[in-house]
């Protein structure tokens, strides 16, 4: 077993602000544990980049969604690091739909991956992470808008934010923070897919810094929540979005 000062898991980190948040951690010191669904060549570059940096990493693969896969890689970071310290869950999915379309595949899927998979995320951070440690979640600011075609999205969103505030009641007295960060429109993958140019410079206007947010603007929230610093900010929901919403 390899003996590291601070430990870190970040799932969805082949993602885009996953990708940001896990190499912010790596320079912060920690190791961490890389955890994506299906992109393996993604997750085993960020696990290159990080080691050629002098860094310790470890790639485990598996669905968020899913309780087995989930205990697998909380049983494998323990068992390759001895601890767990920092949990940064950025899994999630944004496919858009209308209410009234009643699209119920495409609804329960974004309720399965995003509002399941925190349940089961925070569940096993709460049995596993060391007193002291850090449990950060992601929302969105986007649930202030309340723009149409978002309806799965925000209603999983919201769910995550409800979960992390009666997470961190259930973990009093262990010292154990646990908040969500809650991105405003950010130039990822994700945020991209499906936007024309005419609806990306929109969003570009929507916030007084009038630009999108970049990955390593949240990667630097996340390290803030994650360091001594952060350790009076507990139960909050930080909304990192340049003034969005």
């Amino acid at each position: 077993m390899e003996k590291i000062n601070k430990v870190a898991i970040v799932t969805g980190a082949s993602g885009g602000i996953g990708h940001a948040v896990t190499l912010q951690l790596a320079k912060d010191g920690f190791a961490v544990v890389v955890n994506y669904t299906n992109n393996e060549i993604k997750a085993i570059e960020i696990l290159t980049e990080i080691r050629n940096a002098g860094g310790s990493a470890l790639e485990v693969q598996g669905n968020v969604a899913i309780l087995e896969d989930m205990e697998k890689l909380f049983k494998e970071t323990k068992d390759a690091f001895g601890k767990i310290d920092v949990v940064v869950h950025c899994a999630g999915i944004m496919p858009l739909a209308k209410i009234q379309g009643c699209n119920m595949d495409l609804f329960d899927k974004v309720i399965n991956t995003n509002l399941r998979g925190a349940f089961i995320v925070l569940g096993q951070a709460a049995q596993h992470v060391s007193a002291g440690g850090r449990i950060i979640a992601f929302s969105t600011s986007v649930i202030a808008k309340a723009f149409p075609a978002y309806g799965p999205y925000i209603a999983s969103k919201a769910g995550v934010e409800g979960l992390v505030r009666v997470l961190a009641n259930e973990l009093r007295g262990r010292d154990i923070t646990v908040n969500a960060v809650a991105p405003g429109p950010v130039a990822t993958e994700l945020f991209l897919k499906g936007k024309t140019e005419q609806e990306i410079e929109q969003m570009n206007q929507l916030p007084p810094l009038e630009r999108l947010g970049t990955p390593e603007d949240i990667a630097k929230v996340v390290s803030f929540l994650a360091s001594p610093e952060g350790a009076w900010i507990n139960a909050q929901v930080v909304r990192a979005n340049g003034g969005f919403a």
